[in-house]
């Protein structure tokens, strides 16, 4: 009887607590369409005070007689140099306007690396390589384990050949070979897709952040490729995960002033070189997140190639920390106490990543945030400053903005941070997630992968906006935004083609 009634007195309890929940859930669901009928007012505001000014005109049109009409074209016919005058004008500055103006720049496609399946590695078999090689001890091993179980990564992600040896064999001969595999595939993918031909591109730039020999990366691909003598090429080196973004924008800069040319962007990173035999706990961690990868983007600047192109580009916003010590450090290739090379992760990573976000959104939110919410963030600013209310500081609600989001995959709890940071929903930061389970951080290609999902799931619709964020050493946080041109779907040989109807898949917490 009494465990009767104790079943009771709990089942009341429970709904009593869901009772005093509803309110709270029914009042956030008004809040919520209060707030997007703002929005929608505010930024239809000028149709709407248009539209009885148009009426009025249209009444006061149809009451004009014959006479009145004919008087018009009178003074018309008097004022005949005027006019003229006053159409010249107006042509001259349409041409003037028309010349000056910022070429667009087109993405006619671009091509993710898919390792060959050889090369993948499952966390056991990482573990049991790393105690195998003998570099590592029990400590270091067991960081290793437990970073790799709260990473998101997955069992298919790739490392590259010489890290599958016993002991592993990084050089510089196999360091080329990694870039060559990953560089060259990329390539040879967006070639065959695009159909351009290698001596059409005008201007080549390639980013990779830690294996810069000699020749260069850049001078590789000329070599391999065998692009024209005049080709504009640049190498961008040490500029971490963000330099892709980087990469772009130099690429739409020089597009600007060599005109009826195509630019090749490859992004990518070499983990032989750079994998960390040593025991210092914050140079372990890209060891575990850190995996091969790499792309490569087709930009144009015709105007012909707007009709094949999948995306224009909208805005390139850069934000560098770097004159902040901790911000210069929270990411650093240093030498550890025994001599061997690593990046070191600082532990004030993600407070700095936040900082260097807001100092990026706060330059990008006036260019993409509808009016409504540029009201709200000015009039709780003033209301801070003027009254010194304790008040709350607006996060703008950016997916009025964009429609689709790429957060760069540096490590789950980067991208955890930006979806509570900004407010956004699991379905936003998919691609991302996604992302780093099935490929692990691919460094400055990682956004081009997730762009890549999105493609491969059929979401990507004619005019929707893409933002990709990506976060870099020295600090830096960089976007892009793209805007499609039509209903995008993915090109042969994505990255997603053998498995997207998997995903998305659940991670374990």
């Amino acid at each position: 009887m009494s465990s009767e009634s104790e079943r009771t007195a709990t089942s009341d309890g429970v709904q009593i607590h869901q009772s005093r929940r509803l309110p709270d859930f029914l009042q956030s669901v008004n809040l919520k369409y209060v707030k997007l009928g703002y929005h929608y007012l505010v930024s239809y505001l000028l149709t709407l005070c248009l539209v009885p000014l148009m009426a009025v005109i249209l009444i006061q049109a149809s009451q004009l007689n014959p006479d009145d009409i004919h008087l018009l074209w009178l003074h018309l016919q008097y004022n005949l140099v005027s006019v003229v005058i006053f159409f010249v004008v107006l042509v001259f500055g349409s041409t003037v306007y028309i010349m000056t103006r910022p070429r667009s720049i087109y993405l006619v496609d671009y091509s993710c690396y898919r390792p060959p399946s050889h090369l993948q590695v499952k966390s056991h078999q990482f573990m049991v390589h790393s105690k195998l090689t003998g570099d590592f001890d029990d400590s270091s091993l067991e960081f290793q384990r437990r970073i790799l179980q709260r990473s998101g990564l997955g069992e298919e992600t790739y490392v590259p050949e010489a890290m599958h040896y016993l002991p592993p064999r990084p050089s510089m001969s196999a360091a080329r070979e990694e870039a060559e595999q990953v560089m060259f595939g990329a390539l040879d993918n967006l070639f065959a897709n695009t159909n351009v031909k290698p001596k059409d591109i005008g201007i080549l730039v390639v980013n990779c952040s830690l294996f810069n020999p000699t020749p260069s990366l850049s001078a590789m691909i000329l070599n391999k490729y065998k692009l024209r003598g005049n080709i504009r090429s640049f190498n961008l080196g040490g500029m971490g995960c963000s330099a892709g973004v980087i990469a772009i924008d130099l690429a739409k800069d020089l597009l600007q002033v060599h005109r009826n040319t195509y630019a090749v962007v490859v992004s990518t990173e070499n983990i032989t070189q750079n994998w960390y035999f040593g025991n210092k706990k914050s140079m372990l961690i890209p060891n575990c997140l850190f995996r091969v990868g790499g792309s490569a983007v087709l930009l144009s600047n015709k105007s012909s190639d707007r009709r094949r192109a999948k995306y224009k580009l909208v805005h390139v916003v850069r934000t560098h920390r770097g004159a902040d010590d901790k911000a210069f450090r929270c990411v650093y290739q240093e030498q550890d106490d025994a001599g061997k090379t690593g990046v070191s992760l600082s532990k004030d990573l993600m407070a700095i990543a936040g900082g260097a976000l807001k100092a990026n959104i706060t330059t990008l939110g006036p260019l993409v945030l509808p009016i409504s919410e540029q009201l709200l963030f000015f009039s709780t600013l003033v209301t801070k400053k003027l009254l010194n209310a304790k008040v709350k500081p607006y996060i703008p609600d950016f997916k009025l903005a964009f429609d689709h989001f790429c957060i760069h995959a540096g490590g789950r709890a980067v991208i955890d941070e930006l979806e509570k940071n900004l407010q956004l929903l699991p379905t936003h930061v998919e691609a991302s997630r996604m992302t780093l389970h099935r490929f692990g951080n691919t460094s400055s290609s990682s956004i081009w992968y997730e762009l890549a999902y999105t493609e491969a799931k059929g979401r990507m619709r004619k005019r929707n906006r893409v933002w990709q964020i990506a976060f870099g050493s020295g600090f830096k946080c960089n976007s892009a935004v793209w805007e499609a041109l039509r209903n995008v779907k993915p090109s042969p040989n994505s990255p997603w083609e053998d498995c997207i109807d998997k995903y998305p898949v659940q991670i374990v917490a």
